[in-house]
């Protein structure tokens, strides 16, 4: 099927906005061309990719997977634009990178900012999301690479290097203060409110393995989205949960958590940089990628 490029890249503006005369606009041409071009794409691919409406139009089943698709790629070129328009300078460019919170917060907030003191004409898109989501998203090849938090499932295509381990503690709010000098068993733990990430994070099943390794059943009492909810829930008395120490370790100090001790070893955990190793990386990319290592050797 020979379909000329240029029909992908009108298809990708008029996708983007869903509407002809905004992705002509953008385009700079007039709303007859594209409409032509895109009814050509449609004979050429030998399906509807446009359900037209009074209120603009919309994808088709056929047209979201095309469009998933095209806008990895026509990214991905206007990137290598980017940097070859800007070989003069190696430190240009732009970075896509995906984390989790807890990785964000316990390594790579610090290493960024030394970085960018470092290379201030590179650019960083920080993509937030669970280590499961950001592992597809990078080998769809949205990301550059990325940095996230174990456990995790990687096809063969893909290389990890661990960057740095941490521990994870048990902690309540200043109402479980009387629980401190106490020692636990995993199954008391469901006698109290229990936060933790939801089902589709890697933190979830990790924990719901542990306990089930102990004969007992993991419930969540309050599911949470981001990792970054869950202290400040703890620290207000909603519950009891599983934080990374050195996250907590102010709060503890300060007296508003309190530390819970079990009488199982929680697992241990660490934050790994993962990339795509069937992918090229560009010179910023590059450049990012392997300080990021750097300071796992630091460290």
């Amino acid at each position: 099927m020979d379909i000329n490029f240029e029909y992908y890249k009108i298809f990708y503006y008029v996708a983007k906005y869903e509407n002809i005369t905004k992705a002509a606009a953008a385009l700079g041409s007039n709303q007859p061309n594209v409409t032509r071009i895109m009814k050509l794409l449609e004979s050429q691919m030998g399906c509807r990719l446009f359900i037209r409406g009074a209120r603009g139009i919309s994808l088709t089943e056929e047209g979201e997977l095309l469009y998933s698709h095209v806008e990895i790629a026509y990214k991905q070129l206007l990137s290598a634009q980017e940097e070859i328009g800007r070989q003069s300078s190696f430190r240009g460019g732009t970075v896509e990178i995906g984390t989790t919170e807890t990785a964000m917060h316990l390594f790579l907030l610090n290493a960024l900012h030394n970085f960018r003191l470092e290379f201030p004409e590179i650019k960083i898109k920080i993509h937030n999301h669970t280590t499961p989501e950001t592992i597809r998203r990078l080998i769809s090849g949205r990301l550059d690479f990325a940095v996230v938090t174990d456990p995790f499932l990687l096809p063969e295509t893909v290389s990890c290097s661990k960057i740095m381990d941490y521990e994870e503690i048990l902690a309540g709010g200043t109402q479980y203060g009387s629980l401190g000098d106490a020692v636990l068993e995993l199954k008391d733990i469901k006698n109290y409110s229990l936060i933790g990430l939801g089902q589709e994070s890697a933190t979830y099943h990790l924990y719901k393995n542990f306990f089930i390794e102990h004969g007992v059943d993991y419930e969540l009492d309050m599911e949470v989205a981001t990792s970054g909810l869950i202290l400040p829930l703890i620290e207000n008395n909603f519950g009891i949960g599983f934080v990374p120490k050195a996250l907590a370790w102010s709060l503890l100090e300060s007296g508003k958590l309190v530390r819970m001790q079990i009488n199982c070893c929680i697992p241990k955990r660490s934050v790994q940089i993962i990339s795509d190793k069937g992918r090229g990386r560009s010179l910023a990319a590059d450049t990012l990628y392997k300080y990021l290592k750097g300071c796992r050797q630091k460290g």
